[in-house]
């Protein structure tokens, strides 16, 4: 993988085995898997002895990264190319991965995108698609596979949130800091739900990483000019969330940059805050077409 600043049913088993997976290696999916974090994530499962189930829109960087983790690791990856904007997209996954194994022991997920402008910019129908992805796509996934850990008494869920989550809301990219505001907290109940069945779960809120997202989603040039202490590489978010899953935590920032930002936006007064987050909304969408 590239390491730079600009791109820096239910499963069945007759006898489970208490706290352990069903099979000799546990199988983790991943959502969004073919860069950044969740790439980095992979990687992460991978020397931890994990196999793998990979799932994005584009299969060759899959493909790679597939390559890669079972000549370092020796890790199998399942490859399911698939866009989980579309209505029936989980369900139709774990159908085509059912094929290749009999168990999904954990899940992470990542995939998303950042929906530029204004909220009136865009028509519903991209909003739509947009919800379906950040919000209804891991939610479903996880109720998906979380019968057959709570069976297994073997689990461990990332749902990958963001310093957003934490911070005011933004002006453009309206829905950003909703979705993964949820995200969090369905992670702190749910981590709370798990407690007596082995199943971990945790909300892993980056900050600026860099990765494809902000080419993707057209802020690259603006973002560029924040200075480094706010930034961190894929790599660094992987291994800091693999290891607060292994700890359990509900929900973890990584890095010491954006734990103090995080602190700040619940000390300092609501106005100051949005204030502060409006001025530095024009900065960043100044010049990011």
């Amino acid at each position: 993988m590239v390491k730079s600043k600009k791109q820096k049913k239910r499963s069945v088993q007759k006898k489970p085995a208490k706290n352990k997976p069903a099979k000799n290696k546990p199988v983790c999916l991943i959502t969004g898997a073919s860069a950044g974090i969740g790439a980095a994530l992979a990687c992460e499962f991978a020397k931890a002895g994990w196999d793998l189930a990979l799932t994005a829109r584009r299969e060759e960087p899959m493909v790679a990264l597939a390559k890669e983790l079972k000549e370092e690791f020796g890790a199998t990856s399942h490859i399911i190319r698939a866009d989980l904007s579309k209505p029936g997209a989980c369900a139709d996954i774990l159908e085509r991965l059912s094929k290749k194994t009999t168990h999904i022991d954990g899940l992470v997920n990542n995939a998303g995108f950042g929906l530029t402008g204004n909220f009136i910019d865009n028509e519903w129908s991209a909003h739509k698609d947009f919800l379906t992805l950040m919000l209804e796509a891991p939610t479903e996934m996880t109720h998906l596979v979380l019968d057959g850990m709570v069976e297994r008494r073997f689990g461990r869920i990332i749902n990958v949130a963001s310093l957003a989550g934490h911070v005011p809301g933004s002006r453009g990219h309206t829905l950003y800091a909703a979705t993964k505001s949820y995200l969090i907290k369905f992670s702190q109940s749910l981590n709370l739900e798990m407690q007596d069945h082995n199943v971990k779960v945790s909300a892993l809120c980056p900050g600026f990483t860099y990765s494809e997202f902000h080419d993707v989603n057209e802020t690259r040039n603006s973002v560029d000019k924040l200075p480094d202490w706010m930034w961190m590489t894929a790599e660094e978010v992987a291994q800091s969330g693999f290891l607060a899953l292994s700890r359990n935590r509900a929900v973890h920032i990584p890095g010491a940059g954006n734990k103090l930002i995080a602190l700040l936006a619940r000390l300092i007064p609501e106005q100051w805050a949005l204030g502060l987050m409006n001025r530095n909304s024009e900065k960043i969408r100044k010049g990011s077409k």
